[in-house]
């Protein structure tokens, strides 16, 4: 079979020993003569799973006493107006930044809550830059979405605020070294870089909740949550193995300083190449690159169709780019080898030499 080189945003790569890992368990669990998807949530099993996937979060980030790890449902799209439920307070106000659509959707969600600035934007240029971040002082919080899938935008270093930190980091949580003992909240769907679709990570400090001064429905209650070891209900039972899987991976290869190394290689390969090549262009001005989701398009689009059929031939796939932006997104998870991009990298270099 021809090697596929998957360049998809999401749901996206996941390496082999974790493909294999999941379809064995699916297929017989623990020795239990079951299906891992066919057994009680509340086995000794399961819970096994449920408590090593939130111990290898805490011992990857280095995360201190204060912080409880959920592994819950919904998307970072449900954490969007959960976030503010929990720590938004009655009568508040909180600082948000707008750098592309999941920003603009945390936004949105967040104004059902309470009273929301949008103190840093970036949708006057079509999300192409990170704005800087002007003082917060007096907010609840600050909220930013690291990564921006869409538009291949992303913070190069973590802002510097004097009020807590709160980050949807769904697209790059794990892919590089930061201190995540700064934040007081961070989310992220799974489908990224941490496994497949259907859980939600929550990394939450404790010391944030029970403030607001609001009664909050049994599920949307983070504290809820932490209070049922991130059991309150059914969990996404395959997905939060998968990702323990995944997790153990990245702590065995590494942890985050590994991630980074190989992270920081794939993209110095691509980006070189559409600094080179005369036949593309990025969409992110360079300072605001992200490592994830580089972004790009033909300087002639009459030359779509040949350049699409040469990497269809060799074995590439997923790199269409958003509507919203158009050409081209090469996204680089944590799971993706450095051949792939190298595949890219070539089919690039093939193109100029045939169209150039």
């Amino acid at each position: 079979m021809k090697k596929v080189h998957n360049f998809s945003a999401g749901p996206c790569i996941l390496p082999t020993s974790v493909l294999e890992g999941s379809a064995d368990a699916i297929r017989e669990f623990d020795g239990m003569g079951l299906s891992l998807i066919e057994i009680s949530h509340r086995s000794k099993n399961f819970e096994r799973v449920m408590d090593e996937a939130r111990q290898l979060v805490k011992d990857i980030l280095n995360l201190e006493d204060r912080y409880e790890v959920l592994f819950l449902q919904g998307g970072a799209t449900l954490g969007f107006y959960m976030v503010p439920l929990n720590i938004l307070k009655e009568g508040g106000k909180a600082a948000y930044a707008n750098t592309g659509v999941w920003a603009s959707g945390a936004i949105k969600e967040a104004k059902l809550v309470g009273n929301i600035d949008v103190v840093s934007d970036s949708s006057e240029s079509n999300h192409n830059h990170i704005p800087a971040v002007p003082n917060v002082d007096g907010y609840d919080y600050f909220h930013f979405t690291s990564n921006n899938t869409i538009y291949g935008t992303q913070y190069q270093t973590m802002p510097k605020v004097n009020v807590p930190l709160v980050c949807d980091m769904s697209s790059d949580i794990f892919s590089k070294e930061f201190n995540a003992n700064d934040f007081s909240l961070i989310y992220a769907g799974a489908q990224k870089n941490m496994g497949p679709a259907g859980a939600t990570l929550y990394i939450v400090d404790k010391e944030m909740l029970g403030k607001t001064g609001r009664k909050l429905p049994s599920y949307l209650d983070l504290a809820s949550h932490i209070s049922k070891d991130s059991m309150a209900n059914t969990p996404p039972v395959f997905s939060v193995y998968a990702s323990m899987l995944m997790l153990r991976w990245i702590k065995e290869n590494g942890g985050l300083k590994g991630m980074e190394i190989h992270n920081r290689a794939k993209q110095e390969l691509f980006y070189a190449e559409l600094d080179r090549n005369s036949m593309f262009h990025g969409h992110s001005v360079p300072e605001s690159r992200s490592w994830m989701n580089p972004t790009f398009r033909l300087n002639n689009e009459e030359h779509t169709a040949a350049f699409d059929a040469m990497w269809k031939e060799a074995g590439i796939s997923g790199i269409a780019g958003h509507r919203s932006v158009g050409g081209y997104r090469a996204s680089m998870y944590n799971a993706l080898p450095l051949e792939s991009v190298q595949v890219l990298v070539d089919v690039m270099k093939e193109f100029e030499r045939k169209n150039g």
